[in-house]
């Protein structure tokens, strides 16, 4: 009995010896897994932790910031619509400008030829005259439109510049600003040249008035012809400012 019980025991302990290289491996790889894990993730702490918090470029999202930044980008977009509507207004001026310029060409040719044309030819140069004024009047009512919405723009920079500036955002308001005062002064050269072309206009038709007149007074024969009468009437209508 003692001898079975000493082979028992020693079968028993071979076969822990065995089993134990097996059992210290298992052991050894979850262990070493573990510690991997554990050191991989302290490794990625410490590198976050080790990012200088102090040091990001990003500025506080205060609401004294997203106020400035606001106010910054009303300026932007009030910047843009002035400017869009100060080359509508600049372009549809000059355009009135070239048709004044136009109509002051035939008045000149109109005037210069008055004693030399007969009825028919003076008749043919007011339909051309008067197709001009058409234009012109046309022209006038566009730049008119534009100038008003150009006006607003102004006005509307005009406000987003001083909420810039309540704001604190200085940079942006003293920018609208400055543009405010450069689209003004291109404005009023652009107008200018406007206004010199009426004045010459302006002499153009009054010097044609007293040649009429004085051509009605040399021929009385001719005071109940077509053309005197077309030279009486058609010069109040011609003449005429809206």
């Amino acid at each position: 009995m003692a001898a079975f019980s000493r082979r028992v025991l020693w079968s028993f302990s071979h076969l822990l010896r065995q089993s134990a290289p097996l059992l210290y491996r298992s052991h050894v790889f979850k262990l070493f897994r573990g510690s991997w894990h554990r050191v991989l993730s302290m490794g990625l702490g410490a590198a976050v932790c080790a990012i200088p918090v102090g040091q990001r470029s990003e500025p506080a999202l205060s609401n004294e910031y997203l106020i400035k930044r606001a106010a910054a980008l009303v300026t932007d977009s009030t910047q843009t619509l002035l400017s869009q509507t100060t080359y509508a207004l600049i372009d549809s001026l000059t355009e009135y400008t070239k048709a004044v310029y136009t109509l002051l060409s035939l008045q000149k040719k109109y005037t210069s030829l008055l004693d030399k044309m007969n009825s028919s030819e003076q008749s043919a140069v007011w339909q051309v005259m008067i197709g001009a004024r058409v234009q012109m009047k046309k022209l006038q009512e566009e730049y008119l439109k534009y100038e008003a919405s150009w006006a607003r723009a102004v006005s509307l920079s005009e406000m987003a510049a001083e909420a810039a500036y309540q704001a604190g955002a200085d940079h942006a308001s003293v920018t609208v600003k400055n543009h405010i005062q450069l689209v003004q002064i291109q404005v009023q050269e652009t107008r200018e040249l406007a206004l010199r072309a009426e004045a010459l206009l302006a002499a153009s038709q009054s010097e044609e008035i007293m040649k009429t007149i004085t051509e009605d007074k040399n021929n009385p024969a001719d005071a109940g012809s077509p053309v005197s009468s077309l030279s009486e009437d058609v010069p109040e209508a011609y003449l005429r400012e809206d």
